[in-house]
Formats: C-alpha cells, structure tokens, sequence
C-alpha cells in the first residue's frame, strides 16, 4: 500500500531505523525495489528524480508503483527526489506521488524556507508529505544527481531548528559530509553535528549519499536521528558491472533476458542495503 513519507519516517523514528529510499528511472529499477521490499519484509521509498524525466513520466512511474503495490500490506511510499520546479511538484502530487522533496539548498536561507513553507502548503493540502534540504552536499565520482558542484555546506544546527519551525516541513535532509555519487577520499561523515542537528529539530533526519558510505557510519547516523538514506549511485554502477560481467559470459543474451536479470540484480544491491538500514529485527 502506498502511505506518505510522514507516516513511514514517524514509524522508523519512534524504533530508531532508517528507511531505504532507492532511485528508479525505469520498469527493472522499479520491479527490483518492490521486490527487495516484499523480500525483506520491510517499508521501502520508492524514489524518482526530476532529472529523469527524459527516462519516464511521472504518470508511468505513478502508474507502475501503484499496480505493483496495490495488494500489499507493506508500506511503500512514492517520492519525487530533489525538484526544483514547483510546476513538476504539482504534477507529481497530481499523479498520485506520495510525498515530494522540494530542493532549495543553494538558495539563501530565506528564499530556501518561503518556498519550502509553498511548497508544504500545497502538498499538504493533498496530503502529501514535504522534505527539504538545508546545506549542501559535493558533487563525488559518478553521481548522476546534478552536474552542479555547490560545494560541501553543513547544516547549521540553530538554522535547521529555524528552517522546520517556519515550513513545517515534514523531514529534513542534511549535509554532515557525506557526497552526491561516490566518495573520491576517505569519508569524513560529521556524525559530532549530526547529534547537535538532533538536539534542534524533532522532525525525522534525511541522510543523502548513502551510496559508499562506511556500515559502522550508517549504523551511527541511524542512532542519531537519520531516518531516510538515499542510494542512488551504487544501485547503478552494481547493475551496471552485473550486467556487463554478463555479457562478456553471454554476449549473445535476448534483451528480454537481460531485462529480467537486472531486475534481479537490482534486487540483490537493494535488499543488502534494506537489511543495513532496517535492522536484523524484521517486522
């Protein structure tokens, strides 16, 4: 079934779990997450960026999300991953998405909370849960993300208290070191202001770049307020090295074939990160 990205993060907050948002651009990346999820038995965030648009529509993927998880008991959410465009948020709250992450971090401070605070008024209105970021991430090796490099900004944790009090946005995604793609060094995960973030701001804590990041992080941002942690990137370069792997094997595969296997390996990298995030503790 498909909930709003409020309830799912409420949940996780209260037993101290992250939930996995995992990007989709295409019907194999889409099967793959669902299936990860029934797998695992655990809620998933299945995830669309605006940046790929060219790959599907928001209808098609709205579509494809509802058929797929129409009968299950489990909770799902359909969120529409860093948009800047509030005409695409519109028409992604129209197509039955779920929950919507509106992206003004390279924007000053006040421009970032007024149109934020818009956004929220509308989506809730429909329901519809908002995130937002505040502060920055670098742009590391592969990402696929933005082409835009606005440099590492942390969060401020006295702005993070001020930015939720006056949007009343619903999650909050922060910039504590981690990178859009992977890391080109050693990562310096700044989990010392993660905890001071926590101790300004009650909403659940959105953690961006997971791919690549160290398991004994992931497991301390998770003890310290992370709710949400995006995977995009790796999803892709395991894939990716699967399938190539494959094709030096069985050059001559059907690309029906091929399709079915990816799903599967999409399968396989999301579940190990479920299993990560979620906790041995199955529901």
């Amino acid at each position: 079934m498909l909930c709003t990205l409020k309830e799912v993060l409420r949940q996780a907050q209260k037993e101290q779990r992250a939930i996995g948002s995992f990007n989709v651009y295409s019907m194999e990346t889409i099967h793959g997450v669902v299936q990860a999820a029934k797998e695992k038995n655990v809620p998933a965030i299945v995830s669309f960026g605006a940046s790929y648009l060219k790959n599907m529509t928001l209808e098609e993927v709205a579509a494809a999300v509802r058929r797929l998880t129409v009968t299950e008991e489990l909770p799902f959410v359909l969120h529409l991953d860093h948009c800047q465009d509030r005409a695409i948020i519109r028409r992604a709250i129209d197509a039955g998405f779920t929950s919507v992450m509106y992206d003004g971090s390279a924007l000053p401070f006040a421009q970032n909370v007024a149109n934020t605070k818009a956004v929220c008024q509308m989506a809730h209105e429909k329901n519809v849960s908002v995130e937002a970021e505040l502060g920055s991430l670098a742009l590391g090796d592969y990402s696929n993300e933005t082409e835009i490099d606005h440099g590492q900004q942390y969060t401020d944790p006295n702005s993070a208290r001020v930015f939720v009090e006056e949007t009343g946005v619903d999650a909050l995604a922060v910039s504590i070191g981690t990178v859009h793609g992977m890391y080109r060094g050693t990562p310096n995960i700044r989990v010392d202001l993660l905890k001071e973030i926590k101790k300004q701001v009650s909403v659940p804590l959105v953690l961006h770049g997971g791919s690549g990041t160290p398991e004994e992080i992931i497991r301390q941002c998770i003890q310290n307020g992370i709710c949400k942690i995006n995977v995009n990137t790796e999803l892709s370069q395991y894939t990716m090295a699967k399938t190539k792997e494959h094709l030096c094997k069985e050059p001559n595969t059907h690309f029906s074939q091929l399709s079915l296997l990816q799903r599967g390996w999409v399968t396989d990298i999301v579940g190990n990160y479920m299993m990560l995030f979620y906790g041995a503790k199955m529901r």
